[in-house]
C-alpha cells in the first residue's frame, strides 16, 4: 500500500509517495526483511505499521537494528505507525528509538 503526502516546493502541492508495509506481529522478522527490500523503492520514507505487534523479542530487535542501518545508508526515513508502549521502551532501551520516527 502507498501512502501519499504532500508537500510545498516552489509554492506548488507536490505528490510524495511513501511506502507503507503492515508488520504482522506473528512474522516480524520477515515483514522487517520485506521491508529493508522495499528501501531502494521508498521515496525518501518507509513507513511501517506495528498496529498489529504486541512484542518484540530479541530477533526482531536485531531486524529493527538492521533495517534502520540500511535506512541510514539510503537516507531514508523510517516512521512506525501503532507502535504500543511496551515494544517503544524496549526501543528506548537498546537505543534504538532515536533512529525512528512515531505516528500515533
Amino acid at each position: 500500500m502507498l501512502l501519499y503526502n504532500k508537500y510545498r516546493k516552489d509554492g506548488f502541492d507536490m505528490a510524495m509517495m511513501a511506502a507503507w508495509l503492515r508488520v504482522d506481529g506473528e512474522h516480524v522478522v520477515q515483514d522487517l526483511q520485506e521491508a529493508g527490500g522495499k528501501l531502494d523503492t521508498a521515496d525518501g520514507e518507509l513507513v511501517l505499521d506495528f498496529s498489529s505487534v504486541h512484542r518484540i523479542d530479541p530477533s526482531a530487535v536485531r531486524a529493527m537494528e538492521t533495517l534502520a542501518g540500511a535506512a541510514d545508508e539510503q537516507s531514508i526515513k523510517l516512521v512506525l505507525r501503532g507502535v504500543n508502549v511496551e515494544i517503544y521502551k524496549v526501543l528506548k532501551l537498546v537505543k534504538l528509538a532515536r533512529r525512528f520516527s512515531f505516528l500515533t
